[in-house]
């Protein structure tokens, strides 16, 4: 039988690698890593082939970071093992990243995995009492230059879990919205049609935009705000950056986007001739259903004011549902109180009366009612009490009294007639 050599990877050998995978995978052994990143690391990294003749037999691929180095795929095929071949493609590929200064290299094995050999013939010890934890990154680093230049970001993971209260509201945009798009595989098999773009409307300060990027943090897709305001100043006009807005973030694999106060450029259409604002309404007409037809990609749009908006924008057809988001109820008021006072102070302060008399505020009215007892706290601390950091009577930090005096001063963002016309526009606008 022909011998076999040792030489580095070309790109004609996908189809060997290939079939080593595949060889693997008929013995019952699940690699650890995926397909996709072997054949990466095969272009990009270090790899080196075992060949009889034009046929690849085995195959030994290396990533190298700083001094760390990981042997991401080491594989023979079933009749040529035992000759040794493992241990010699597991020093050719560790000759090829020498040249990186590595003071490790490290391998993972699949527990199915027995054959061991070649990795205690080049010196491998195997540790004990590890276990091997993995998470997969949503966005990949090719985008984060076109995320950047369009003024998105990627958003805290931890965004949905600090939504203090507002239960009611989380469960209905993690059934609805955050359930189909994150689990679209189980979607499809049910029939369910994940959804592309949401309204959110209710008054002012209600946490739409907090709900907006808690969706794309609990989603771990990048979040794009548009802001039409900017889009204006462009030479092409708002229409047509509008246009070119959406081109680019079509070239993200996953994002969500989102447009607060889209009454401005979304508002009823009327008179003759059409209006410059009516022609930016008509163009985001025409560029919602294109939107639509992208998967892995949400748009959400904010309004304070969703009576303004034009009939044929809220139709089925563009928006899958239409949101309210409303005042916080007693449960979540406590829960934002619980979260905006200082946990040195919480079990003293009466958290029940201070909820009873936020009836009818904001998220954003209760944290600033907060914030201003803090502030108050303070300075009577620092002002009328010596210097000595302490309130008056012994304890540092807001008492009740300081919350009282705060929410007896904060002027609340929602009248008793716009929640009214909230609750009305729920019956006759809403789309859950």
């Amino acid at each position: 039988m022909s011998n076999w050599r040792i030489r580095d990877f070309h790109s004609s050998d996908l189809d060997g690698i290939l079939h080593l995978w595949e060889s693997l995978k008929a013995d019952g052994v699940e690699p650890v890593y995926a397909l996709s990143e072997v054949l990466a690391s095969c272009e990009k990294d270090h790899a080196v082939v075992a060949v009889q003749g034009d046929q690849v037999v085995g195959a030994a691929v290396g990533r190298a970071a700083h001094d760390q180095g990981w042997i991401v795929f080491l594989a023979t095929l079933t009749e040529f093992r035992g000759r040794g071949i493992g241990t010699s493609l597991l020093s050719a590929v560790e000759n090829r990243m020498a040249p990186h200064g590595l003071n490790k290299l490290s391998a993972l094995m699949p527990e199915t995995e027995t054959r061991v050999e070649a990795f205690l013939g080049r010196g491998f010890v195997v540790k004990k009492n590890l276990r091997y934890f993995e998470r997969t990154i949503p966005v990949q680093r090719q985008e984060l230059e076109p995320l950047s230049l369009l003024g998105g970001r990627i958003l805290a993971r931890d965004l949905w879990e600090n939504v203090a209260g507002m239960r009611r509201e989380k469960e209905l945009l993690e059934r609805r919205l955050v359930l189909p798009l994150a689990e679209a595989d189980l979607a499809d098999e049910y029939g369910v049609v994940p959804p592309r773009a949401v309204v959110l409307f209710g008054p002012p300060g209600t946490g739409k935009t907090t709900f907006a990027k808690a969706i794309a943090s609990r989603l771990e897709w990048p979040f794009v705000e548009v802001f039409p305001s900017r889009l204006a100043a462009d030479p092409k006009g708002l229409a047509g950056a509008l246009r070119e807005t959406f081109l680019e973030i079509a070239e993200l694999e996953h994002a969500v986007v989102f447009i607060d106060e889209v009454e401005e450029i979304a508002s009823q259409r009327a008179g003759d001739p059409p209006s410059p604002l009516q022609g930016v309404t008509n163009e985001l007409l025409k560029i919602i259903p294109a939107f639509r037809e992208q998967p892995g990609r949400l748009l959400v749009c904010a309004t304070n004011f969703i009576r303004a908006l034009d009939t044929a924008f809220l139709r089925h057809g563009r928006f899958d549902y239409v949101i309210p988001i409303g005042l916080p109820d007693v449960h979540a008021r406590e829960a934002m109180w619980q979260r905006f006072i200082p946990a040195t102070v919480v079990d003293s302060v009466d958290i029940a009366q201070l909820v009873e008399r936020t009836e009818g505020f904001s998220p954003a009215d209760i944290e600033f009612a907060a914030r201003s007892a803090s502030q108050r706290a303070l300075e009577k601390a620092v002002y009328d009490d010596g210097g000595s950091g302490s309130a008056s009577n012994g304890r540092k930090g807001p008492v009740t009294q300081d919350y009282l005096d705060a929410i007896g001063d904060t002027r609340t963002t929602v009248s008793a007639e716009v929640h009214q016309d909230f609750l009305e526009d729920i019956d006759v606008l809403g789309r859950v």
